[in-house]
């Protein structure tokens, strides 16, 4: 997918693993003297005549560090995954424990990605993990990993998950405001207005992420707080119900627990769904400030905090409402406000279409870097590393994220999509681990800022690696095999572009056309460690 050279193309971004000598000007062609992009190549070279100022800025802090990785986990994943894991669960009590076991699995998986992303401070999470650990064992078979990571991640998960979020935001809004005016609109009416006011979703946030970077991080911020004080009411009128003695479907215990290990593990990937975002600071770690320090910090503050959350969350649900009712309903939130709150019951879905949308932004945001960097070390098409010359927002990338998350939304099953999605991330976070003990030996003499006791990767890889076998194995699904499927097609492409980088016919012109739409121009890539 790399284009080759021709005299009148845009010059190929050096990846990580080439040599970076020499004077790099912005790369924008000078063919035929059009005049709109030869005013754009005059305003960049005049605006950023030093090269290290052509790249996105560290301008992301401790605090927006927390917001995006809590605003990202929590999200639509305790309102819509809540029924379905207690359904898997079978009781409430298990359905608890496992709540609590997927935050620890998630915190124990980000205090590994502690360790990784402060030995390899660069943006792309697991991605550049990958590259960096098994890239050098072989020419062929070394990149491939990373390639599939990124096919999967840029083609599937990052897409599901914007569609996951965006339908979950149209539910939220909708059913409250059609029981308002007493509207009941039939099915097919009820399709088309999702699926509107979810496109609707993606292409604001869209916007916002195209525009500015400080702009996104202060929407995460601002709907981060919203969200939290959602779940506060929530919490706290669980805890008020909780004093009044109302504990009938809490004694249920572990009665009805499921017994069988595919069940669980398929609750399991319900959790997962609803904690996943925990490493998307790792995805950015190229802009963000004092990595080495806010990193960790980061992860340390936000993953136990979004645990309490969850938890105590399900335990106010089920304060009020019983397990059947939890388990057939569509609004789990919505059904516990007008059971507590009464006249003020409006608060939950504006809370939580206020949590759906700063997770979908914090979604968003990540997956335009993981493009970003896959572009950048050569993997790629170019234009998707390239970032706007005034904005230094990775504009190709984001829309094209937007564009699939779109297309997922129109057959989106959400029950489907959830599946999927856990399926398909176990097995990276599986790969992660594998790479940070790699390194431990490949990478023995570099600097760790942080080094986490063995113990801790290869408890979240044996887990991760249950997650991808056991429900093959006790209750086949034809979409995991579609997955598999999906990540195998990746090496049609691996092959002829990445391996022989052939060109598709017409690239170039591709690129330098999307480079006068968007106004994009290659990154300087010296990458300055801090």
């Amino acid at each position: 997918m790399t284009p080759t050279l021709e005299n009148n193309s845009v010059p190929r971004q050096r990846s990580s693993q080439e040599n970076v000598n020499g004077n790099d000007g912005l790369p924008l062609p000078n063919e035929d003297g059009n005049n709109s992009l030869n005013s754009i190549k005059r305003l960049s070279n005049d605006q950023f005549s030093d090269k290290d100022d052509m790249r996105m800025k560290r301008q992301v802090g401790l605090f927006s560090g927390v917001t995006l990785i809590v605003g990202t986990m929590i999200g639509s994943g305790i309102f819509v995954s809540a029924g379905s894991l207690l359904a898997n669960a079978g009781s409430p009590g298990l359905c608890l424990v496992l709540w609590g076991v997927c935050g620890v699995y998630s915190l124990l998986g980000a205090i590994a990605y502690c360790e990784i992303g402060t030995l390899i401070p660069k943006s792309g999470g697991e991605y550049i993990y990958f590259l960096e650990a098994f890239g050098p064992t072989h020419k062929f078979f070394g990149p491939i990993l990373a390639f599939i990571f990124a096919w999967v991640t840029v083609f599937l998960i990052n897409p599901s998950s914007v569609a996951i979020l965006s339908l979950s935001f149209a539910k939220y809004l909708s059913s409250p405001i059609l029981t308002a005016v007493n509207f009941c609109p039939d099915e097919y009416l009820t399709y088309v207005l999702d699926r509107l006011l979810a496109t609707i979703c993606i292409g604001a946030i869209t916007f916002v992420n195209c525009y500015s970077v400080k702009g996104a991080t202060h929407v995460q911020n601002i709907f981060t707080i919203g969200k939290l004080t959602a779940i506060a009411i929530i919490i706290g009128g669980g805890l008020y119900y909780l004093g009044l003695g109302y504990t009938e479907n809490l004694e249920i215990g572990f009665e009805g627990s499921a017994s069988s290990f595919g069940q669980i593990a398929t609750a399991f990937y319900g959790g997962l769904w609803a904690y996943s975002g925990w490493n998307n600071l790792n995805f950015i770690t190229e802009e963000l400030k004092n990595p080495y320090r806010n990193l960790p910090l980061a992860i340390i503050i936000a993953l136990p905090l979004t645990t309490i959350c969850y938890v105590l969350i399900n335990v106010s649900y089920l304060t009020v409402l019983t397990p059947q009712q939890i388990i057939s309903s569509d609004v789990v939130a919505v059904d516990w406000g007008d059971a507590v709150l009464g006249s003020a019951s409006f608060l939950i879905p504006l809370g939580v279409v206020i949590s759906v949308i700063g997770t979908t932004n914090g979604t968003l945001f990540a997956a335009g870097r993981i493009s970003h960097v896959v572009g950048r070390e050569g993997q790629s098409p170019d234009f998707l590393s390239y970032i706007h010359f005034e904005r230094k927002t990775p504009i190709a990338p984001i829309l094209l994220t937007s564009l699939l998350g779109i297309l997922m939304i129109i057959p989106g099953d959400i029950a489907t999509l959830i599946d999927f999605f856990g399926f398909a991330i176990s097995i990276f976070y599986c790969a992660a681990m594998v790479a940070l003990i790699v390194m431990r030996f490949t990478k023995k003499d570099e600097h760790r800022p942080i080094k986490v006791p063995i113990i801790i990767p290869v408890i979240v890889m044996v887990v991760s690696a249950i997650l991808v076998v056991a429900p093959i194995a006790a209750a086949p699904q034809v979409q995991y095999f579609y997955v598999l499927l999906f990540i195998f097609a990746g090496l049609i492409f691996y092959i002829p572009f990445v391996y022989y980088k052939k060109s598709l016919p017409g690239i170039s012109f591709i690129t330098i056309f999307f480079q006068k739409l968007f106004q994009i121009v290659p990154t300087s890539h010296e990458f300055e460690e801090r």
